[in-house]
């Protein structure tokens, strides 16, 4: 059978940017490989969960990869507690949470600078975990890389719910859905339940214990000390976002579609969802300089031979959009493109590996912020006869003949094209 090499692009979607004359990052990069993929291949673009919806990464890689996050995701503190290897049971509470900089209530910055490093994090989460006691409660946290770690509270009174608000402003809970917001307000949220039983008032009210109290420890720790004697920001809160109370009973992704998957984990978000979808994970190393990705491409092209498909996710661009740096996600863009896929493509035999690459939403550098458009999406090898494109890029995409799909489609369709 055919192999597949499904490589997502982490927020590479972007909008006409007037740094770049009125280009895209993607737009104005110079990728002769991708563009090369596109022209022997076919595109498109892929709505990845919802007209009028900005996704996080976890729902939208949901949704790509065949789930619909609206019935199957089990929320992304809870995707993050499984892949840290964190133990929980149904009627825990799990959160993804950012230490971030403020002066209660009031968010300086929601992720510390983007320079607390993980042994300061640790380090942080080690001395809230000693100091604060919560009444009828008790807790897990941990900090996974840099400013992102996980909560688990456990309630000795009954159990908790999902259903309530985040304190993280940035993003707001929708069902088991984390949308982004391109507008909020700069402040800590008071976690509110969103429907009126026992399980959820339980869940806000510890919740806003944790927030409030939290700060206070973390506000005086010998970590923060020594930040503010160096000029860096403080990491002195915890916000929290996108509760998951529920171990879900999910079909392997194996059983779904026939493919046995492996997938690249970086992230313990990304290794939560390959232990909830069934899909073995890959060990890779960090992504950061012009090696890694290439050791990334060495990696892929060695482990696609040992499962019918492998799942790519790669972070790089959808960090400088945040920022607002369009010439880095454009610079990033062009790594991996030269890097990665230069790597890649003389690695494989296209002649019998259907190689898809497209993004789990888009993330703007004029707003900073994950936005609702649609991504691009290309399909190359394999039997894909080519339908003329020209190029891989956001309008380039639109003009293809896949036309625009929905993210819980781009995974039946591929898996359709590979040839026993």
């Amino acid at each position: 059978m055919d192999k597949l090499l499904y490589v997502c692009l982490d927020g590479l979607g972007d909008e006409p940017n007037p740094d770049l004359g009125d280009l895209t990052p993607l737009e104005a990069a110079d990728t002769p490989l991708m563009d090369s993929l596109a022209e022997r291949g076919r595109t498109g673009t892929v709505v990845t969960v919802g007209a009028g919806i900005a996704p996080e990464s976890d729902i939208a890689v949901f949704a790509i990869l065949g789930y619909d996050p609206r019935g199957e995701h089990p929320g992304r503190g809870l995707v993050e507690a499984i892949g840290a290897g964190m133990k929980l049971s149904n009627g825990e509470l799990a959160y993804r949470i950012n230490f971030a900089t403020g002066e209660w209530p009031t968010i300086v910055d929601r992720r510390v600078g983007r320079n607390l490093t993980s042994d300061e994090a640790r380090a942080l989460a080690e001395d809230v975990q000693g100091k604060l006691h919560l009444t009828g409660a008790t807790f897990e946290l941990l900090a996974t890389v840099e400013h992102r770690g996980v909560l688990i509270l456990h309630s000795t009174e009954g159990p908790l719910s999902a259903n309530v608000t985040n304190t993280d402003p940035a993003y707001r809970k929708e069902g088991s859905l984390g949308v982004a917001l391109q507008e909020f307000a700069n402040e800590v949220g008071r976690c509110e339940p969103l429907d009126d039983t026992e399980e959820a008032r339980r869940a806000a009210a510890l919740t806003n214990a944790f927030v409030e109290d939290s700060y206070r420890i973390m506000d005086v720790s010998a970590v923060n000390e020594v930040r503010r004697a160096e000029g860096k920001l403080p990491g002195n809160l915890i916000l929290t976002r996108d509760g998951g109370d529920h171990i879900p009973d999910l079909e392997p992704i194996e059983e779904r579609f026939g493919l046995r998957f492996g997938c690249f984990v970086e992230m313990p978000v990304e290794r939560g969802i390959a232990m909830l979808l069934g899909m073995e994970p890959v060990p890779v190393p960090r992504l950061g300089d012009e090696a890694s990705y290439a050791e990334w491409a060495r990696v892929a092209a060695d482990a696609v031979r040992e499962y019918d498909a492998l799942y790519i996710h790669l972070k790089g661009p959808d960090l400088p959009a945040h920022d607002g740096l369009a010439a880095e996600k454009e610079g990033i863009i062009e790594t991996i493109d030269h890097v990665f896929f230069g790597e890649l493509l003389p690695r494989i035999d296209l002649r019998s590996t259907v190689v898809a690459v497209t993004a789990d939403h888009s993330t703007s550098c004029v707003r900073k912020a994950h936005t609702a458009d649609p991504v691009p999406l290309l399909v190359s090898g394999g039997s894909v006869a080519p339908d003329g494109s020209t190029a891989f890029g956001e309008r380039a995409c639109a003009e293809g003949s896949i036309g625009e799909i929905r993210g819980v489609d781009v995974l039946p369709r591929l898996s359709g094209l590979l040839r026993g």
